[in-house]
C-alpha cells in the first residue's frame, strides 16, 4: 500500500501547493493506494505512518533557490530525527522523530515538492504554483506507477494510473 500525503500550510500562499494537489489527486482514487491531505497535522501523518505503508509520497512546497514552479523529486534521509518530538511541528524530521517515539519505522519516502513563489500570509496559489499542479499530478501518478509495477504480475498494463 502506498500513501500520498499532501503537507503544508493553506493559510501561507503556496506551502498550500501539497493540500491542493492530494485534494486533486484525491478525486481520482486508486487501488492499493491512499491519498489524504494532512495540512500542518504531523503528528496525525507519524500515526498513520504507522499503518505499515510499503511507500510514502509526500507533497510540499520546497524552497530551494529555483523558478517558482519548479517540481522536484527528493529521496529524504529517514534517519534525520528531532530528539524531542513536537507535536506542533510540520517537518519530516519532527514526524520521523514522533513515529520513532510511538514505536513504528518510516517506509521509503519520496519527496515531491514545488518551488514556491511566496509563502507569506494570505490564501490560494500564486500563477506560477497553480500552473504547476498538473504536472505535479502527472509527477505524483509515475512515481505510483513505479512503486505499483511490481505488482502487475502477468498483465501487459499492470496498474498504471498515469493516464488518469
Amino acid at each position: 500500500m502506498i500513501l500520498v500525503a499532501g503537507v503544508g500550510n493553506v493559510f501561507f500562499g503556496d506551502d498550500g501547493f501539497g493540500p491542493e494537489l492530494a485534494q486533486r489527486l484525491a478525486l481520482h482514487p486508486l487501488p492499493y493506494v491512499k491519498i489524504e491531505d494532512f495540512g500542518i497535522r504531523g503528528l496525525h501523518l507519524a500515526y498513520e505512518l504507522l499503518n505499515g505503508y510499503d511507500h510514502a509520497i509526500l507533497i510540499d512546497a520546497v524552497p530551494r533557490g529555483q523558478a517558482a514552479g519548479t517540481l522536484y523529486v527528493i529521496e529524504p534521509e529517514r534517519d534525520v530525527a528531532v530528539t524531542v518530538p513536537d507535536a506542533h511541528r510540520m517537518d519530516l524530521g519532527n514526524v520521523f522523530a514522533s513515529l520513532k517515539m510511538l514505536g513504528g519505522e518510516p517506509p521509503p519516502v519520496t519527496l515531491v515538492g514545488c518551488e514556491p513563489e511566496t509563502t507569506e500570509p494570505g490564501m490560494g496559489l500564486s500563477p506560477a504554483v497553480e500552473a504547476a499542479l498538473e504536472g505535479g499530478a502527472a509527477l505524483v501518478r509515475r512515481l505510483i506507477d513505479q512503486q505499483l509495477a511490481p505488482r502487475a504480475t502477468g498483465t501487459s498494463g499492470g496498474l498504471a494510473c498515469s493516464e488518469l
